[in-house]
């Protein structure tokens, strides 16, 4: 039994879903599908911390399921954009979790970590995949993984 790690951008897969789908992404399915037939080493879920009651219930909801939530201050500029940037906590644990892991599962369509998804095969001989909505994941960081599954159908929370 391979044992895994799961690593998810909330923030990333949160937009991405909803400019693609006007849904959400389906955290239990999406479990079932990572986790099948394997030992869950971690699990990470990141996101921001806002202090509000549904984010808050969020958050409980993935911690639940088997996720360890890490949580940043969610920072509003004063241009009106707004910034919760874990891609270096994502890369720390993804590298430590790599010792002890098989396989390094992302939930991100991020670019930014392609170069992590070569290093954790290259480096550690781990076998990655990244789970990204098609058309707004980085092209180099499908090509950068042993498997990308494309979030859509089974994978989306439909009203």
């Amino acid at each position: 039994m391979d044992k895994v790690t799961i690593l998810v951008d909330a923030q990333n897969v949160y937009y991405t879903t909803k400019q693609a789908y006007s849904c959400g992404f389906d955290y239990n399915r999406f479990w079932q599908m990572a986790a099948s037939n394997r030992e869950v080493i971690r699990a990470i879920a990141y996101s921001s911390d806002r202090g509000d009651s549904k984010q808050q219930q969020f958050q409980n909801i993935l911690r639940a399921i088997g996720f360890e939530v890490k949580l940043k201050p969610y920072i509003q500029r004063s241009d009106g954009s707004s910034k919760c940037d874990w891609d270096v906590g994502i890369t720390i644990d993804a590298i430590e979790s790599a010792r002890d892991s098989d396989v390094v599962v992302l939930v991100s369509g991020d670019g930014d970590f392609d170069l992590l998804m070569k290093k954790l095969e290259k480096d550690f001989g781990v076998k990655t995949e990244v789970y990204g909505v098609p058309g707004l994941t980085a092209a180099s960081l499908i090509q950068s993984t042993s498997k990308y599954v494309a979030i859509e159908n089974d994978l989306l929370l439909r009203k």
